[in-house]
């Protein structure tokens, strides 16, 4: 069966790789440069952590409207494809206004945590597991030559609402030739009785949803805290870019350690992370162990990734919401309390920004390894 959806899908593989190469572009702009841009532009820390919490709180929210009725079909992502490059326009007219920046933030919201998951699911039951990091890594590609291109023409704050608005259109327009394609996605979730216990698996989803958490202050105030270090903004964004390269190698030989103990992969990977956070904390400035810090990118992120849809996809029956309740219960409310915390943590406490972070990954370490249902290939 799996081997006839397959053939059937003949050029998806390419599709998903464009598709995530323009999706994770947006993602370089939207967390390197956008945190910092609005720092230029006179915001404080804790408004640019209200404006970049709303939309992970939206991400958070959707999922539950699906168990109320809403369906993951083709015409609600369309839907999303439109809200997205509706409210990437937005942003471009919003720097004046926090108000303004706020709805546009929600909207992006909308349509970002509506489009992933979905093609997420079209690539778990087009391409498997283990060869999901092949084509992801191409989101990668996008995400560290985005930065490295746009360093060199953000010379003042709208350009970087300009690539914004490019890049929210090209991935949308890929997209819907992938959701053309193929129907993947609507076969999926026909049917199919929610078997999905949040408070039942709580540990599971704490130990998932603080990695996340811990996040916050990386993805919102990385670029800033560095700077903020004497760090120069170029050699800032090589930081950033080495990460992703490491991540990138790590999505290219992952498949092998897919086949073990995914649980335990969640555990080590969280129990790495809050060493990385420790090591940004206590050296802020030394570059050799910066680098070093993002070398751990690979395993932070990307296998923690991977190995975590992976998990939560042979896990449920509901594998459609599985990946809706992921996306806005990790990086959704993760997202929004981490942004939000490492907001007001720099604007009073900038020192121990890091320190924070290390604290909530060895939470979710805890969490985790307190967590008992392993799934094993």
């Amino acid at each position: 069966m799996r081997s006839r959806e397959r053939g059937s899908a003949l050029g998806v593989p390419t599709l998903l790789g464009t598709f995530y190469f323009f999706y994770f572009s947006i993602v370089g702009v939207y967390i390197i440069f956008m945190p910092k841009v609005l720092a230029m532009s006179g915001y404080s820390a804790s408004e640019i952590g209200i404006i970049f919490a709303v939309a992970p709180l939206v991400r958070f929210l959707l999922p539950f409207a699906f168990t109320r009725g809403l369906k993951l079909n083709v015409k609600s992502f369309n839907a999303a494809l439109l809200i997205m490059i509706l409210s990437s326009i937005a942003f471009y007219f919003s720097l004046d206004s926090f108000y303004k920046l706020l709805a546009s933030n929600i909207a992006l919201g909308i349509g970002l945590s509506l489009t992933l998951p979905y093609i997420e699911l079209i690539a778990l039951h087009t391409i498997g597991k283990e060869r999901y990091g092949k084509i992801r890594l191409f989101g990668s590609v996008g995400f560290v030559l985005v930065a490295l291109v746009l360093v060199k023409f953000l010379n003042e704050p709208i350009v970087a609402f300009e690539f914004l608005v490019v890049l929210t259109f090209l991935t949308a327009l890929i997209a819907f030739v992938i959701a053309r394609k193929t129907n993947k996605t609507e076969q999926i979730t026909e049917h199919v009785q929610n078997d999905i216990n949040i408070l039942g698996d709580w540990k599971l989803w704490l130990g998932l949803t603080l990695m996340q958490v811990s996040f916050g202050a990386y993805y919102n105030f990385f670029t800033i805290y560095e700077t903020d270090h004497s760090v120069s903004l170029d050699m800032t964004i090589y930081l950033w870019s080495f990460g992703v390269l490491a991540e990138i190698v790590m999505l290219y030989f992952q498949g092998k350690l897919l086949r073990g103990n995914l649980l335990f992969i969640l555990q080590i990977t969280t129990f790495i992370t809050a060493f990385r956070w420790l090591l940004l904390f206590l050296f802020a400035q030394n570059l050799p162990i910066l680098f070093f810090s993002q070398m751990l990118h690979a395993l932070s992120f990307a296998l923690f990734h991977t190995a975590a849809i992976s998990y939560l996809f042979h896990l449920y029956k509901h594998k459609s919401l599985a990946q809706q309740f992921f996306s806005g219960i990790t990086y959704g409310l993760g997202g929004f309390s981490g942004a939000l915390l490492a907001g007001y943590i720099y604007e009073f406490y900038p020192k121990y920004l890091f320190l924070s972070s290390a604290i909530l990954a060895l939470l979710a370490c805890g969490f985790l390894y307190l967590w008992s249902k392993k799934i094993t290939f």
